[in-house]
């Protein structure tokens, strides 16, 4: 291998369905990567869980795969670091046990009890005027109305669970909870903690717990994690952890990012206001910032980023390469698997069969909100499913109209994005699963109207911001540095022939969204996500 000798780092992307290991040379080059699958439980009411044993056990199984491909060694491994699913929950006890299964971003059942800690007497979209102002002007955004937060995931566990709300030493996030087990600290980033809504944010290379924060939300401070600066050095490896994954304890632990912010670093869009685009199980539009603002109506902010210093826009569309996946499921039982077992197969069939239909998809529309949506429109009620479906319609027509739909809800995002930012956002890196896909890259650049740039290896974008980031902290790379390094596969230009006609669908895409907000609200009111 050309770049073995070189420093290294071990870099943990922590998904919902998937952690992906990969190791990372500090000059971004992708040594070898492995996947580990992960089991999920979705709960009534809202609820969505994981075991954060199962994480550890993938880690060290992925790692120890990792270390015995040919030309990788172990020696060359200088730093480990972190990337993220963000907005998770692990309680554990003194010894950094989890007490119970780890409560995920799509875990809304705290959505109560933040409804009643944000109301008042004179409120705004079901915000008190007075804490709206608070946290607006404190944290650069509020807690979300959905209870998928963690400061929702700790208040449902703090009225529905007294007895383990009282046990529970340190409320974690998961990224937090991995570095425990690496470093053997409890610790938060300034990024990470942001969604607990209990930071002042005005100033980003001093972000604290505050006193009022912590009394508004109810919230306990000796319940929290020590905050670090992003980017910061948490130590060597816990002799134990690295005799599990058959490193170094000579190995540095960085702290880590949440999946959003690792991205945009991995993404190479490093400069402020340049802009990606990730198609990942949920979606974002962001870039980095330099400044601390807010749109509150449209669940859209900036925040602290991985970057020491630097501010990341943050907003997030509950489902989109999950709608694929989803079909998937849908449209291949057992027998079919017999035929297509590996999902990358049928995978290249769903892009095949969507070449083959017309830009459009024949007018049909898909709704891709099949776990709600919170951004520009927080919603827990909506639902998706395909509009104007025909006896012409075939699979490639729905395939299509996913990929369509993704992007038409992209564009919606980007209608609000552009006026928050005050400028437009011309040629955009894409990144995620999605952008695997040749025919979804030419969708998104001719809904959005804009290039898109995709990314090399987009799916282990955040493995590469995780190693970035690390690369950063122990010196070896700098900011600067970094755009160069990701390289772009290739540049799909708008197709003029197009506009007109996706012009007009996205227009109905948003009536459609008018017509039945109403409808989604009637048939899901018993639901909470």
């Amino acid at each position: 291998m050309p770049n073995a000798g070189s420093p290294t780092i071990l870099a943990i992307d922590l998904g919902t369905s998937a952690v992906k290991l990969a190791l990372v040379t500090t000059r971004g080059v992708i040594q070898g990567g492995e996947v580990e699958p992960l089991p999920l439980a979705l709960l009534p009411e809202g609820g969505a869980e994981q075991d954060p044993e199962s994480w550890w056990s993938a880690i060290v199984r992925g790692t120890r795969r990792l270390l015995a491909h040919d030309g990788v060694s172990a020696a060359d491994v200088v730093g480990v670091n972190c990337s993220s699913q963000w907005s998770g929950t692990v309680a554990v006890d003194a010894q950094g046990k989890p007490l119970r299964p780890a409560l995920l971003w799509m875990d809304s059942r705290g959505a109560p009890h933040v409804r009643r800690l944000t109301r008042g007497l004179l409120s705004v979209e079901g915000y008190s005027l007075g804490k709206l102002f608070t946290w607006l002007r404190l944290t650069g955004g509020a807690p979300s109305m959905s209870g998928k937060d963690p400061v929702g995931h700790i208040l449902y566990l703090q009225h529905e669970h007294p007895g383990l709300y009282r046990d529970t030493y340190k409320f974690l996030e998961p990224k937090d909870w991995l570095n425990l087990r690496l470093s053997g600290r409890f610790a938060s980033s300034y990024d990470a903690i942001t969604l607990h809504w209990v930071t002042d944010n005005r100033d980003v290379a001093r972000v604290g717990y505050d006193e009022r924060l912590l009394a508004m939300t109810g919230l306990h401070r000796d319940k929290l994690p020590e905050l670090l600066p992003a980017a910061s050095v948490m130590g060597p490896l816990r002799p134990e952890a690295a005799r599990e994954l058959g490193l170094s304890e000579r190995v540095q632990v960085v702290t880590g990012a949440p999946d959003i912010m690792a991205a945009a670093v991995g993404s190479g869009a490093v400069r402020d206001f340049e802009p990606h685009l990730c198609i990942g199980t949920s979606s974002w539009l962001s870039c980095h910032v330099p400044y601390k603002k807010a749109d509150i109506l449209h669940q859209m902010g900036t925040v602290p980023s991985a970057l020491p210093g630097r501010y990341l826009l943050l907003n997030e569309q509950e489902s989109a390469g999950i709608c694929l996946s989803q079909l998937k499921a849908l449209l291949f039982d057992a027998q079919d698997a017999a035929t297509a077992p590996d999902s990358q197969q049928i995978y290249a069939r769903f892009e095949e069969a969507a070449a083959r239909v017309p830009a459009g998809s024949d007018q049909v529309i898909f709704l891709p909100w099949l776990n709600g949506e919170r951004s520009p429109v927080e919603d827990a009620r909506l639902r998706g499913g395909f509009f104007n479906q025909s006896l012409q319609t075939t699979r490639g027509h729905l395939v299509r109209a996913v990929m369509e739909g993704v992007a038409y809800n992209s564009r919606w995002l980007l209608s609000y994005v552009e006026p928050f930012l005050g400028r437009k956002l011309d040629g955009i890196r894409l990144i995620g699963g999605g952008a695997r896909s040749r025919v979804w890259c030419q969708i998104l650049a001719d809904v959005l109207d804009r290039p898109i740039h995709q990314v090399d290896e987009p799916v282990l974008a955040n493995a590469r911001g995780a190693a970035f980031q690390a690369a950063l902290a122990l010196q070896h790379l700098t900011v600067e540095e970094m755009p160069s390094l990701v390289p772009i596969t290739q540049t799909y230009e708008p197709n003029g022939a197009h506009r007109g006609l996706y012009d007009e669908l996205f227009g109905e895409f948003l009536n459609l969204y008018k017509a039945n907000k109403a409808i989604f609200a009637r048939l899901n009111r018993s639901r909470s996500a």
